[in-house]
């Protein structure tokens, strides 16, 4: 017998679901009704500043033809969900259709999440998280006029350099003391801050936004920050973070993350047997993950429970990454702040060459907990492969090894 399945969203984390149900169902037990809010079908988020170096949103696109032509599956574009109603097993999208389901699987994904400081709603502010955010921004830029990122995170960096393609001269505001405080520490955040200020980014670390302030003709001209700076700015770019989109939660009686998201198990359940939720918008045992990978885990296990298929629980994100941020190499992986007890630090920096390396131990001296590394990250690898477990070698050689690749 066929059966239902209304997916909610059409991110990375949907989309991947979709097509491990098509590649797995073969017997065609799954109806498929994908309910998507962007006029587009999926593509890859994580490439969106590619966009702006010539790729297009079709290069970009992560669904193949066969999914629009496949019976199975009906994916509904430029929709919105606005209910559910758990009991009669339905959805009531935008447009007054109303969709029944045997399985509903939530993948609303998230949403920029924007300071409430004044004169956020002015012309000329933009958040950084759709390719129609990217059209908008690249409509207002003026090259050599300058932009204001707010958020020094990896999507701020991003934004920085879409605003460098766009022939812009960015600065950068974060209210941490350094550059990418999740994935690195101070000396590595540091480093970054010195090389990416070496291509033309303006770097101001510690400091909050007190106002957008409006020019003469009613739009974005400058940012006034928590310190009176005045940064001129013909575009405001907010890359302060996401949020998870759970509206549909509340009026659904479905629990909530302590901070958010659609609280589900270790399998990506609600406490309703019916309904999962995966990606940026699932708060995995209360805790949601703002990165693709994780997301993408999560739709291949839920994928398999539908499919009746042997799976594991989802076994958390892994937040170790090695990137490649407005030209610079860094990376970080495990306790990168060592903040573990009696964790012990050793520090390889060359400013001669811009590089820093930095190695945390447990207390006892040998076992690896994390490291970070910024300007040269070809020992990354053989690092990372070392995580929990004894250095093969004195910590001086390990870094210098880091260094020099």
């Amino acid at each position: 017998m066929t059966r239902s399945l209304v997916v909610v969203g059409h991110g990375m984390a949907g989309h991947r679901l979709v097509e491990e149900v098509r590649a797995g169902d073969r017997t065609g037990r799954w109806r498929i009704t994908v309910v998507a809010e962007e006029p587009r079908p999926a593509y890859d988020r994580v490439a969106l500043s590619s966009y702006l170096e010539g790729r297009t949103a079709a290069e970009l696109a992560l669904a193949t033809p066969g999914l629009a032509d496949d019976p199975r599956t009906d994916l509904r574009l430029d929709t919105r969900v606005t209910a559910v109603d758990r009991a009669a097993r339905t959805v009531t999208c935008s447009d007054g259709t109303v969709l029944r389901y045997d399985a509903l699987v939530l993948a609303t994904g998230s949403s920029p999440f924007v300071p409430p400081v004044p004169g956020r709603e002015l012309a000329g502010c933009f958040t950084y998280r759709t390719i129609d955010d990217l059209d908008a921004l690249r409509a207002a830029a003026r090259p050599g006029e300058a932009g204001v990122v707010i958020g020094g995170g990896l999507l701020g960096l991003e934004a920085a350099r879409a605003l460098l393609l766009l022939g812009m001269r960015p600065h950068v505001v974060e209210l941490a003391p350094h550059l990418m405080p999740l994935q690195l520490d101070e000396g590595g955040g540091r480093v970054l801050a010195r090389l990416v200020g070496g291509l033309g980014v303006g770097v101001h670390c510690g400091r909050g936004v007190a106002s957008v302030d409006a020019g003469h003709d009613g739009r974005a001209a400058g940012v006034t920050l928590s310190d009176g700076t005045v940064l001129p700015a013909r575009a405001v770019v907010f890359s302060a973070g996401v949020r998870p989109r759970d509206e549909l939660a509340g009026p659904a009686g479905l629990a909530r993350g302590k901070r958010g998201g659609f609280h589900v198990d270790e399998h990506c359940r609600t406490a309703d047997a019916r309904v999962w939720a995966v990606g940026e918008c699932a708060a995995v045992l209360g805790r949601c993950h703002g990165l693709a990978a994780p997301g993408l885990r999560m739709a291949e296990g839920v994928a398999r429970q539908l499919l009746d298929a042997p799976h594991e629980a989802f076994p958390g994100a892994d937040l170790s990454a090695k990137l490649k941020l407005l030209g610079v190499d860094v990376a970080g992986f495990g306790d990168v702040h060592a903040r573990t007890e009696g964790a012990l630090e050793f520090v390889r920096e060359d400013e001669t060459a811009g590089s820093y390396a930095k190695l945390v131990l447990a207390a006892d001296g040998r076992t690896l907990l994390g490291g970070v590394l910024a300007g040269d990250t070809r020992g990354y690898a053989m690092l990372r492969s070392l995580l929990g477990r004894p250095l093969t070698a004195a910590p001086e050689r390990l870094l210098a090894g880091a260094v020099a690749g």
